[in-house]
């Protein structure tokens, strides 16, 4: 019996057909592995980004940091005075005068007031730094950017939970007071006290303690050693609420 020839051209057909579908596979292959690396370094920056922050979070439990500020400063050549000081060479009266005017309830929450967030979020008149507790400002002046954004948010909540954990609240005051602004190229409790009342942190009375308090929401407008007369009320507003804020900075003492 012989071979037609419809059976010749079908075979010569398919093994044509095998030959061109072979490589496609390998090629899907080729195609998607840039892909899959790609996806994979988006995947890894976040990693490690928090394996950093984390590194600098251990390392600033025990050595004191700068404030991105500071690191702004440098980098552009601007003189930075900071002397950075423990919390026991801090006046009381300033650890109080601070708490009392930007987190009453810094040694109660757990680095975030989400009652006072969720009010800034139901009320968009009300201003937002009353939900920024110490703690947040905090992360922000030591690893964030100024300025206002959801993004920066989202990141200095947990932070701020989780470094109010790992460092404690004597920790967390204690780096709060040495990076917080107080002038031009001014930061630490150490360098606004030499600078605005020529004495040191340890030395603070309560009305200069409630002063330098009183200019922490914006320190290059408003001036502790020659204060306005809008200075002076909100001074003197905290100092009289101290009396009454004593009993919750029972955290700050030893």
């Amino acid at each position: 019996m012989g071979v037609r020839e419809d059976d010749i051209r079908a075979e010569a057909d398919e093994g044509h057909s095998g030959r061109l579908t072979q490589p496609r596979p390998a090629s899907r292959t080729r195609r998607s592995a840039p892909f899959r690396r790609a996806v994979g370094l988006i995947l890894l920056v976040p990693a490690v980004i928090v394996v950093i922050l984390l590194t600098l979070a251990l390392v600033y439990s025990a050595v004191t940091p700068p404030s991105t500020l500071m690191l702004g400063r440098w980098l552009t050549l601007q003189p930075v005075d900071r002397q950075a000081v423990p919390l026991s060479r801090i006046s009381p009266a300033l650890q109080l005068a601070v708490l009392t005017s930007e987190d009453q309830r810094f040694c109660l929450d757990h680095g975030v007031d989400f009652g006072a967030l969720r009010d800034v979020v139901e009320d968009e008149d009300s201003p937002s730094r009353g939900a920024s507790t110490i703690a947040m400002q905090t992360v922000k002046n030591v690893f964030l950017w100024p300025g206002r954004s959801y993004i920066r948010k989202a990141i200095e909540i947990p932070l701020a939970l989780a470094l109010d954990t790992l460092w404690g609240k004597r920790r967390m005051m204690e780096i709060y007071l040495n990076v917080a602004e107080w002038g031009e190229g001014i930061y630490g409790a150490q360098a606004a006290s030499r600078h605005w009342f020529r004495k040191d942190a340890a030395d603070l009375t309560r009305s200069e303690a409630a002063l330098l308090a009183a200019v922490l929401p914006n320190p290059i407008i408003r001036n502790a050693g020659r204060p306005s007369p809008g200075v002076r009320r909100r001074a003197a507003q905290i100092q009289g609420m101290m009396g009454r804020t004593e009993g919750l900075a029972a955290c700050l003492r030893r």
